[in-house]
């Protein structure tokens, strides 16, 4: 089999190879290529040293980022490329990386350090593909399986467990029996990881092809990762509209909605609270009145510990506590919601509402997704007729009311006032209109 190689690649191997060295693309790319999906970047092991690397590529720009660690970026018609030395590792006595490298002439020895046998292929033109731990064929098993002991593997970076489940969801592989077990047996290790790469991993996880599956088959480890997702797990609801257990129920929900992290974690979160509430009737029916509040006041601990962006956070925050709110399919209840927000929410907040309702009980489901459509409808037709939903759509501004003698925090609750009047249809958006009205009603 070829591998199509880019140019930039290209030329870092042959500069490579024409001065006597061995040097392969591997890892990612190569996995990539063979499963017929464009590689993102390029990655090349080779047996020269980093001192021989800065005198192979002393024409072009470096960057020595990893260079203790045997990585030398090397920028090649703009494209970056790192290129790293053969090495094999010293004791991990942080389980996150080794405290030393050994740089190495023995290809094998550095590829069997690697995570995963479908990482731990490389190629070249001369040579093709060098497979030496079976990874083609675990390919064509669509499995993922550690490289030697997965306990080993795991153990010296722990932020491979979490690799492996978030290339079961991508890729839609199974975990290897061995290596799943070792996932469950060594999850705890997990805490020795900083939450920057925590965070990413499981943003990748989440926006895998079937996460559902993961999240429900390693819960133990979710619970590791976000403790306060282990009261979900086997709770009943005992109710009409649902037909799961609550953390079976968030985990499907996660599946209902586009791959998206901030909508995918929106949904991982946003029945957390609700073990906090739970309640039973005389009848038996189980009931999470407030259960948003609480599960919004609990996203926000969690995206703080994940070290998650402030936007994204907020985000993440609005969208599970309104997650529950409904809203008839009434203009003026529609235009109320979509004020509280920016314009790209209110359709994130339909989607997040069809993630819920579609993993729910069949009860009142179709009635409930043609509500959610017709409200949508009539969002889009608020947007068509440029409706005013934001104090910034005013016929009137601050200026006008400063000219009509309010001052301070008088012009804001004044623009509030005209803001909830044009909504609730107690005025039209006229300036002439406006005017009368704050006369009128402010007091």
């Amino acid at each position: 089999m070829e591998i199509n190689i880019p140019l930039y690649a290209q030329t870092a191997l042959d500069m490579l190879h024409a001065r006597g060295y061995k040097a392969y693309i591997v890892g990612g790319c190569v996995r990539d290529a063979l499963l017929g999906k464009e590689p993102n970047d390029y990655d090349i092991c080779t047996d020269c040293t980093p001192e021989g690397m800065k005198e192979v590529f002393a024409s072009y720009n470096t960057i020595e980022t990893g260079i203790k660690h045997g990585t030398l970026t090397v920028i090649i018609d703009h494209d970056p490329i790192e290129i790293t030395t053969f090495r094999s590792d010293g004791t991990y006595s942080d389980h996150r990386k080794p405290d030393t490298v050994r740089f190495e002439k023995d290809l094998s020895q550095d590829l069997r350090r690697r995570d995963f046998t479908i990482n731990a292929l490389c190629y070249n033109r001369r040579e093709g593909l060098v497979d030496m731990f079976g990874g083609t064929e675990d390919l064509k098993r669509r499995i993922v399986r550690c490289v030697g002991d997965p306990r080993e593997r795991f153990d010296e970076d722990a932020l491979r467990i979490l690799r492996a489940m978030r290339f079961s969801s991508v890729l839609d592989f199974e975990i290897e029996k061995n290596t799943s077990f070792a996932i469950h047996r060594q999850k705890e290790l997990l805490k020795n990881i900083s939450a920057e790469r925590i965070a990413a991993e499981l943003k990748k996880l989440l926006c895998g092809r079937d996460p559902a599956r993961i999240l429900i088959e390693y819960r133990d480890v979710m619970a590791v990762l976000i403790p306060q997702l282990e009261p979900c797990f086997d709770l009943a609801q005992n109710n009409p509209h649902h037909c799961w257990d609550v953390y079976t129920h968030i985990c499907k929900s996660v599946n209902n909605i586009s791959p998206d992290w901030v909508l995918r974690l929106t949904m991982l979160l946003h029945d957390i609270g609700k073990p906090l509430v739970h309640t039973t009737d005389s009848a038996g029916v189980d009931h999470f009145k407030t259960h948003q509040l609480k599960s919004a006041k609990l996203s926000r601990e969690i995206t703080g510990a994940l070290k998650l962006d402030n936007r994204s956070r907020s985000r993440i925050y609005d969208l599970v506590l309104e997650h529950d709110t409904r809203i008839p399919p009434v203009k003026r209840s529609v235009r109320r919601l979509m004020s509280k927000y920016d314009d790209s929410f209110f359709d994130d907040y339909l989607s997040v509402r069809r993630a819920d309702t579609l993993a729910q009980s069949e009860y009142m489901r179709e009635q409930k997704l043609a509500e959610l459509d017709a409200i949508g409808d009539i969002a889009q037709q608020i947007r068509k007729e440029q409706l005013c939903i934001h104090i910034s759509d005013l016929a009137v501004n601050g200026n006008d009311l400063i000219a009509l003698g309010y001052e301070g925090s008088d012009i804001g609750k004044a623009l509030k006032l005209l803001l909830d009047g044009v909504i609730e249809e107690q005025t039209k958006n006229e300036k002439n209109a406006l005017i009368a009205y704050i006369k009128e009603n402010f007091k």
